[in-house]
């Protein structure tokens, strides 16, 4: 078991009921518990921003209806083919689909993944979830 460090902050007494808040909401049985999970979200977008290698997924959702949107986001994936590791196509209804990419590689490839598929109309959601391949524990 690692070592556990003590510490204090000082907030504002709203800022203190709003963070609380969040805290039930969230489900998290602890401040310190929502803190850690904080904590390590912010490490995280650190990695990503230094370029680090990393690991996350992209998930999406579009009308599979709407002319050459499947043919534009195959293509777009192909062009980072060490970048993503596997990809998962779902059937929502008769129109709608998802598709999540999961990917791993340095920061700065998957972000112009991201900014790739931005550009395709027709998408309806479209959303990154960052992780990490940090070897330390956190």
């Amino acid at each position: 078991m690692s070592n556990l460090a003590r510490i204090s902050i000082s907030v504002e007494e709203k800022l203190l009921e709003k963070f609380d808040d969040y805290v039930e909401k969230s489900g998290f049985p602890t401040r310190s518990e929502a803190m850690k999970n904080i904590m390590r979200e912010a490490i995280i977008r650190d990695e990503w921003m230094k370029g680090e290698f990393v690991a996350g997924n992209i998930s999406l959702v579009y009308d599979h209806h709407k002319p050459g949107i499947v043919e534009k986001l195959l293509h777009s994936q192909h062009d980072f083919c060490d970048e993503i590791q596997c990809s998962q196509h779902i059937h929502l209804d008769h129109s709608n689909c998802m598709e999540i990419i999961v990917l791993r590689g340095k920061g700065e490839r998957i972000r112009e993944i991201l900014k790739r598929l931005h550009q395709i109309k027709g998408l309806k959601h479209i959303v990154l979830t960052m992780g990490t391949l940090e070897k330390q524990n956190f």
